[in-house]
């Protein structure tokens, strides 16, 4: 009998937690808003680049700095201040397409999150 695909020696996997998820779907979130924002809020030709452009910056700032394998490792305070001006933006975006409580909630899932997810790697 062959051992279950999950018990195979030398292979270590990572436990991925609910917290996880919600970092996860905060992300997905923020260059959704961000898209939303650019395309929505901005005339021609500014929606474009701005409607591509914010997210695809998001996307680069995640990879250099808050990845789980970032390419520049810096100080957990200075990642926390990275996380903390993505949110910011993306708060400020909802706010200015005058959608003030989804901004704010989403303001209070990502800092909670970001929050959690910082004491736990602190530890």
């Amino acid at each position: 009998m062959s051992e279950a695909p999950d018990a195979t020696p030398g292979v270590i996997r990572p436990t991925i937690t609910p917290l996880d998820i919600i970092r996860v779907v905060v992300l997905i979130a923020a260059i959704a808003s961000l898209a939303l924002w650019g395309f929505a809020l901005w005339a021609l030709p500014w929606n474009l680049v701005l409607g591509i452009g914010a997210p695809l910056l998001v996307l680069l700032v995640w990879a250099l700095f808050l990845s789980p394998r970032p390419v520049l490792r810096v100080h957990p305070f200075v990642r926390a201040a990275v996380e903390l001006l993505i949110y910011a933006g993306v708060t400020l975006a909802w706010w200015s397409m005058e959608q003030a409580w989804i901004g704010l909630g989403f303001a209070v899932v990502a800092v909670a999150a970001g929050l959690i997810a910082g004491r736990r790697a602190l530890r």
